[in-house]
């Protein structure tokens, strides 16, 4: 490494020195030339002048262009601030060397006369202009051979990009990667939706047509990358043409919108990635609703898991004093205590503290500790495979600790308790889903049992995008493994959703409880798997079949071709609450002593017996029958 800088270095000092060089010769070029054009001038006295200040002008000139800093640019990316401070010191210099003349001249250190006209004004003005002329020529001449020999080294290689936008983001992109001399790629042709711009161009990059042409201009023009800039279309719209382009088989990017620049100066072009695709107007927080947080310690059980540790990152917005992460698995914990340490400065402060919601004792000790006032419960076993060989564990875990979490939470005066549900918990195929109806239950039943001291409220939602044993995680690893990529059913649908917008309901649901309710997002149209693989896959810079095959493995124990978002009877009592995107169900009504009764039956069953009792509990589960899978 030393080595190299060392080698480095030396050939910057040589460069600098043959460009010195090369200016004193140019300064002194240029006035002897207009001084031999004008014939009546170049007399024996004026050859005299000109050697005689060949010398204090040349030293002036380079005083000046180290002055402007001339010698330190890298003219390879020069720009029109270096030309004009080369154009400032050329110029001044022109001026001071008629001061050298005059001064030399009356101290008699010339034998030319000026005041017999030996140098005129024509000789400044002109040579000055050729001082200038040479100088800049020899800069910007270095600078076109250096962008023309990385041309030809990287011919090629250079990836073709289509600009998606010809507007101001579109402008900023091609002014980008031209100042990088095309290094990340060349910008060939623009599209647009705007009619009216068919045919301009942007920076020399031609807008030939619309959004809905993407794939046939990409295939003529054999474009490598397409760059979305339109950070001004709607949600809709952008999702449609990121749709358009996924089929092209195009490396896709996105630019970010000139307001995000502003306030983020690290954000810029990056990947498109799947949660572009399936993107619509995410939850907006209202400050008024979630400040029930602010000032009051918080406890989130599964702290450090992929919900709970956004959940942790929401609530930090909003100034409680204390966020207490529970969590059985410390790594992470660790992890997001150390981020928000760092980004908030220890207010709030972050305090970890490692346990089970299977252990009252321990909850117990931890309330004891703190006494937090609100509750956020994410800690769950979700995965739904592992729970129908496992129900014994998703009834200790989903069901009795919750039952634990909820107890102790009154106990010790808690005000608002906010647990996390699933779409699956509606007419449940699988133990996963049962007990987790089951907890939604147990919500309502102690919203009832402490007579609203303690708010009780669930949040209702489909699959989120990237957490931990999602479908997106294991796609890519399939993708990167050369494939090929599993789907269980070709029908199979599923709803989605982002972590920040899963947590961002939560913690407005938060707000909006009164008690016992449970909260549903408007998750819009479900997605069909086989499509979020095909577009993962594309994505992926591959075809989809071609590249990496998919294949359909048959429904797992306890999976539903579809999920749903509320049960039969709360579809006539759900309404729409102030934001639009967000419903609540009133609560169900059960006969609490013989819910007690059931759980007691469920804590004492041996796994042969769970699903009957949760059959029980839990009226509308019905084991899936597995779909057969036609072509």
């Amino acid at each position: 490494m030393k080595v190299v800088e060392k080698m480095d270095f030396k050939n910057i000092k040589l460069k600098k020195a043959l460009m010195i060089i090369y200016d004193i010769f140019a300064v002194n070029f240029s006035y002897f030339i207009v001084a031999l054009l004008d014939t009546n001038g170049y007399t024996d006295d004026a050859k005299s002048a000109l050697l005689e200040r060949m010398l204090p002008v040349s030293i002036v000139f380079i005083v000046l262009y180290f002055a402007f800093g001339i010698y330190k640019s890298m003219w390879e990316y020069a720009g029109s601030k270096e030309l004009l401070n080369l154009g400032i010191a050329t110029g001044t210099g022109g001026i001071i060397s008629i001061s050298i003349d005059i001064i030399m001249s009356y101290l008699k250190f010339s034998q030319a006369k000026l005041d017999n006209g030996t140098f005129s004004a024509p000789f400044y003005i002109f040579g000055t202009l050729l001082t200038l002329t040479m100088v800049c020529s020899m800069r910007i001449g270095y600078r076109s051979l250096r962008r023309t020999m990385r041309n030809l080294e990287m011919k090629g290689k250079i990836d073709r990009i289509m600009i998606v936008g010809a507007g101001d983001m579109g402008m900023i992109i091609i002014k980008e990667l031209e100042a990088g001399s095309y290094r990340k790629g060349k910008p060939i042709i623009a599209v647009d939706d705007n009619p009216l711009k068919k045919g301009q161009s942007i920076r020399g990059v031609t807008v030939k047509g619309n959004c809905n042409e993407i794939p046939e201009l990409a295939k003529r023009y054999k474009i490598d990358t397409i760059i979305i800039c339109i950070p001004s279309a709607t949600d809709e719209r952008q999702a449609e043409i990121l749709h358009i382009a996924v089929s092209t088989g195009c490396h896709l990017k996105t630019a970010p919108s000139l307001l995000e620049m502003v306030e983020d100066s690290s954000s810029g072009v990056r990947d498109v990635n799947i949660t572009d695709l399936l993107s619509r107007p995410e939850i907006k927080l209202d400050n008024s609703v979630c400040g029930y947080v602010t000032d009051k310690t918080v406890i989130v059980t599964g702290g450090g898991g992929s919900i709970g540790s956004e959940l942790c990152r929401q609530i930090s917005k909003y100034s409680p004093a204390k966020i207490i992460i529970f969590d059985i698995y410390e790594n992470n914990a660790f992890i997001l205590k150390n981020q928000l340490d760092r980004y908030y400065n220890g207010n709030p402060e972050i305090i970890i503290r490692i346990g089970s919601i299977r252990d009252e004792a321990r909850l117990k000790e931890v309330f004891e500790e703190f006494h937090p006032q609100v509750v956020f419960h994410a800690a769950a076993h979700k995965h739904v495979p592992l729970m129908e060989a496992n129900p014994g564990e998703a009834v200790k875990n989903n069901v009795f600790g919750t039952f634990n979490l909820a107890k102790t939470a009154v106990e010790f005066g808690v005000e608002r308790f906010v647990s996390i549900s699933t779409d699956k918990a509606v007419n449940p195929t699988n133990v996963m889903g049962a007990t987790k109806r089951v907890t939604e239950m147990i919500i309502q039943y102690f919203e009832r049992k402490c007579n609203n001291s303690t708010l009780f409220a669930a949040v209702r939602f489909g699959n989120v995008l990237g957490s931990s044993g999602s479908v997106i995680p294991l796609f890519t690893e399939q993708i990167k493994n050369g494939g090929p990529v599993t789907v269980t059913h070709p029908d199979i649908t599923r709803y989605f959703m982002t972590i920040p917008e899963a947590s961002q309901l939560v913690v407005q649901a938060g707000g909006m409880a009164r008690g016992g309710e449970i909260f549903v997002l408007d998750m819009g149209e479900p997605v069909r798997i086989i499509t979020l693989a095909e577009n993962l896959i594309a994505l992926s810079g591959h075809k989809p079949y071609v590249d990496i095959d998919i294949q359909f493995t048959g429904l797992r124990p306890g999976e539903k071709l579809y999920e749903e978002l509320a049960l039969e009877e709360e579809y006539d009592k759900r309404t729409m609450t102030a934001n639009n995107k967000i419903f609540v169900t009133s609560p169900v009504d059960f006969d609490d002593n013989i819910f007690a009764s059931q759980l007691e039956m469920l804590k004492g069953a041996d796994n042969s017996q769970i699903r009957d009792i949760l059959k029980l509990i839990v009226p509308n589960f019905h084991e899936q029958e597995i779909a057969e899978i036609t072509d």
